[in-house]
């Protein structure tokens, strides 16, 4: 082991015992009894506990029985949680655990950080696939049920588990918060599956080397400052340009995730005994797919994943036979915001109607796109289709590089509007700037530079395609 190691981890090691004491909330004792039900299809074996809220809290390939699920406490698992204002959010006469208020509205699937269990209201087997639907808890609070339901549905296909996931929200909150990073799905594996890796390049598709994201020494000096902190959290935020990340052992082998859409990941190791551990000890290994969106008070939230059991080589390879190859987007908003976010601005609402509907009303309102891929060559004419109402002549478009972490003012052109209120298409050519090339990752519009009360956008589709 490395002398750097060997000195980190004889620094980390008493600051972590405190650290996982605080961390884990929900230690292993005092779990309900669990209620599992399963189904295997001769390739893998998947278990749903229905006293943790319906949660996957098992999977193995069938001939081994190992279970590459990390269950020690509510907050792991393979769970839906999700994420909205405010923050913090404490009802009248409810409790919050100090060190989560940080996380606002946050439902998760297996219960709350008291140890209060979610409750499942509607489990079917039918041989093919399991459906499950329950009230989450509120992470942070003690035994307050939220204002939604999660629906998941699994299926087994050879190596792979298919999910969709389905939030149905039913808060009296109206009011229509900013957009917060979703965990699609939280996935916790066992501390044996720790090495995190995944394609974060910028040419996905073509059998480039993949990035182990995770080396011991990055680990060990993460732990710490975490430790030390008794904050936050160690994990690491990625680009995954095909989609899929996967947490594997020493010899390769283990748990990939592919979401498809989502380029925005977050993973990592929890503890500092990497490489060991079991379903029911403290150190895990995690993955998030993390889309960006605005949770509605009656929003119907959906997204599906593909959890993929393999050496890296097979779940790589999985991915490549059935993921579309990303190209110059196309958003079309015809049901919903397509993963496009505000900032100092908001729309009229869930549902969404063939349009965003946009007040501009605020200073410096803005329109954000998801992260994505294309490479600008084969992208030189951006379409809006639109209506604006407002006095402003003209409106700005940035784009951001693959390799730029921020939009620059480099990367950016005006472009003529018309304010009447009418649908119009606009065609805003890009090629030929001398910073539009190589590998986009992200689009942002700016349709007023000043706020005007009254002043709105409506959106129809936003893309490439003419």
């Amino acid at each position: 082991m490395p002398k750097i190691l060997n000195s980190i981890l004889s620094k980390i090691l008493p600051l972590v015992a405190g650290c996982i004491a605080l961390v884990t909330t929900c230690g292993g004792k005092n779990l309900p009894t669990p209620r599992m039900r399963y189904l295997d299809n001769g390739q893998l074996r998947i278990g749903v506990n229905l006293a943790m809220g319906g949660a996957i809290t098992y999977l193995a390939q069938s001939r081994s029985r190992i279970n590459l699920i990390n269950h020690v406490d509510l907050g792991r698992e393979v769970q839906m949680s999700d994420y909205s204002g405010p923050v913090p959010y404490i009802p009248p006469g409810r409790k919050i655990n100090p060190y989560w208020r940080g996380l606002g509205w946050n439902p998760v699937q297996a219960g709350d950080a008291f140890k209060n269990p979610s409750k499942v209201v509607y489990f079917k087997n039918n041989g093919h696939s399991l459906m499950v639907r329950s009230i989450p808890m509120i992470w942070p609070l003690n035994n307050q049920p939220a204002r939604c339901s999660f629906q998941t549905r699994i299926t087994l296909r050879g190596d792979t588990v298919h999910v969709h996931c389905r939030m149905v929200v039913f808060r009296k909150d109206l009011k229509q918060y900013p957009a917060r990073s979703q965990e699609c799905p939280a996935l916790y594996t066992i501390g044996k599956l720790w090495r995190l890796v995944a394609y974060t390049g910028d040419k996905p598709f073509t059998h480039a080397p993949i990035s182990m994201l995770d080396p011991p020494e990055v680990l060990a000096r993460k732990m710490l400052v975490f430790a030390r902190k008794r904050k936050g959290n160690p994990w690491v935020p990625f680009n995954a340009t095909e989609n899929w990340a996967a947490l594997v052992n020493n010899s390769g082998f283990g748990l990939g995730i592919w979401t498809p859409g989502d380029y925005r990941f977050s993973g990592g190791f929890f503890g500092t005994n990497h490489g060991t551990g079991g379903p029911a000890d403290s150190q895990a290994g995690y993955i998030a797919p993390n889309f960006f969106d605005i949770i509605d008070h009656n929003i119907v939230y959906t997204y599906r994943y593909v959890l993929i059991v393999g050496s890296v080589g097979q779940i790589r390879s999985w991915v490549y036979k059935h993921a579309p190859r990303p190209g110059p987007p196309q958003w079309n908003f015809i049901h919903d915001r397509q993963h496009w976010v505000y900032a100092d601005a908001h729309d009229t609402g869930w549902p969404i109607k063939g349009s965003l509907n946009v007040s501009l009303a605020g200073r410096h309102p803005q329109l954000i796109s998801p992260p994505c891929f294309w490479q600008a060559a084969k992208a030189p004419v951006l379409y809006i289709d639109a209506a604006f109402k407002t006095t402003q002549k003209t409106a700005a478009l940035w784009w951001r590089g693959f390799k730029d972490s921020v939009f620059s003012p480099e990367c950016r052109v005006v472009f003529p509007i018309n304010g009447d209120g009418l649908y119009h298409r606009y065609a805003i050519r890009l090629a030929g700037d001398k910073a539009y090339h190589g590998a986009m990752a992200q689009l942002r519009i700016a349709p007023v530079l000043t706020g005007q009360n009254g002043a709105w956008v409506k959106i129809r589709s936003i893309g490439f395609a003419r």
